[in-house]
């Protein structure tokens, strides 16, 4: 049964990120969904909950968010749970082979929020939501935040991460990918690989994800961390938003790296809208994803709402597109994540042979790498996002996945250079350089 949380409006704004440290610090489970450090529009939540032993509650809760309390507070999550959901289990539960991770990383973990500060970043306003008996309690922690100084953040050590493929493999790994794709077996394939760290000392990931946040701001960046292991992530992908019975899903394929000389950031902006094969690539994603949301979605509501749009953040141009429905009474999160996971984005097109044929490339789990995280409600609606650009921690150490779309028309040192790209943000943030060769190519 959900529980019913109380909310008060809070007499002051305070930054997410003190409110975080003065209520995390001590809790074993806790959660950051962020909308970003100098965030303007949308909502963050910074809490506390306890694991979810029954997934399948999660799975059941019907996707049509219901009636709500005749209250002021208007953000979408209202109470439930927050979590991950890896991308090996979510292939497997597809047809897909899959492979276990070495990781003591649970694929799926949800945790139920008991107590949560919302943010409100257009209006400026905070509130409190917490069972009525917890709630003076928590609006105290918010009044000790508020007198508190913000928390400093320690410089990275330097080291250098362990890949999974050399980047000399990673290349002929795509040539792999092209055989493929000449032999109609798919159109495109995310071909991926990780970087690792193996680490003596515990991670203050509360740190870790400070840097992050910092140097890759993003709308739906996170932290949650639960029982020993954690994932922090920049990720500039939303996977799925539920909210009033419509679903979106907002794809991205298509990538360009930043320039500090404006000339030259105008010039890459330019290439990427223009390139046939990023176009190409992003619309196969855009019509794999019209198919997984027809399969929840009322007959004929599912269209585009956006084609190609290029988003600019700190690291990368990216080209977005979102594809929205109307969900069938009915519809669960179960089956809707059945329906969409893992992601087109992150797979390829067709989407189980594009599994097949990656599972043998990549030879190992991805691990949460290609999964989604983010909030679930009691009251239908979802917001969850991509596990890209991420931190995944555990007991003993730490890894960061990247990848690329792969077409008939890619160029392997390209592809590389974009790996490179994508990994080196996270690596940043744990004090982490690239390994010789990758760092090589990318400069």
């Amino acid at each position: 049964m959900a529980q019913v949380l109380s909310t008060f409006l809070c007499d002051r704004w305070v930054d997410p990120a003190r409110v975080h440290h003065e209520l995390t610090a001590t809790s074993e489970h806790s959660f950051w969904l962020d909308a970003g450090p100098a965030a303007r529009l949308g909502w963050s939540w910074v809490g506390v909950g306890v694991p979810e032993r029954d997934a399948t509650l999660v799975d059941a809760v019907v996707c049509v968010p219901g009636g709500r309390e005749n209250d002021t507070y208007d953000g979408k999550f209202r109470g439930g749970w927050v979590g991950w959901l890896g991308y090996d289990e979510s292939a497997s539960r597809a047809g897909a082979p899959s492979a276990v991770d070495r990781f003591a990383v649970p694929q799926r973990l949800w945790m139920r929020a008991t107590q949560f500060f919302a943010f409100d970043h257009a209006r400026g306003r905070m509130w409190a939501l917490a069972p009525a008996d917890d709630l003076a309690s928590l609006i105290e922690t918010g009044e000790r935040a508020a007198r508190a100084t913000t928390p400093q953040v320690p410089s990275a050590p330097c080291r250098e991460a362990v890949p999974r493929h050399t980047a000399e493999l990673y290349a002929s790994l795509i040539e792999r990918c092209r055989d493929a794709i000449s032999r109609g077996d798919a159109y495109q394939l995310c071909l991926t690989t990780r970087f690792e760290l193996e680490l003596s000392e515990q991670l203050k990931m509360h740190d870790v994800y400070a840097r992050l946040r910092m140097a890759n701001p993003s709308h739906h960046g996170g932290l949650i961390i639960s029982a020993g292991v954690a994932l922090a992530s920049a990720s500039p992908e939303r996977f799925l938003e539920v909210s009033d019975a419509r679903v979106r899903t907002r794809p991205i394929k298509g990538t360009r790296p930043r320039s500090p000389n404006g000339q030259e950031d105008a010039a890459l902006r330019a290439e990427l809208l223009q390139s046939e094969k990023e176009r190409a690539e992003n619309i196969m994603i855009v019509d794999l994803m019209r198919n997984d949301l027809s399969k929840v979605c009322l007959a004929g509501s599912v269209a585009v709402e956006q084609l190609l749009a290029v988003e600019s953040y700190a690291a990368v141009h990216q080209l977005v597109s979102t594809v929205a429905g109307t969900l069938a009474p009915g519809t669960t999160v179960g089956s809707l994540l059945a329906a969409t996971s893992p992601a087109g984005s992150m797979s390829g097109a067709p989407k189980l042979s594009a599994m097949a044929i990656l599972h043998g490339l990549e030879d190992d789990a991805r691990g949460l790498f290609g999964g989604c995280f983010g909030w679930v409600g009691d009251d239908g609606g979802l917001d969850l996002a991509m596990v890209i650009r991420s931190i995944v921690a555990h007991p003993s150490g730490a890894y960061v996945g990247a990848g690329g779309g792969i077409t008939w028309q890619s160029k392997p040192a390209d592809e590389v250079a974009e790996v490179g790209i994508k990994a080196r943000g996270p690596l940043a943030a744990l004090g982490a350089t690239l390994p010789p060769g990758w760092c090589d190519i990318v400069g």
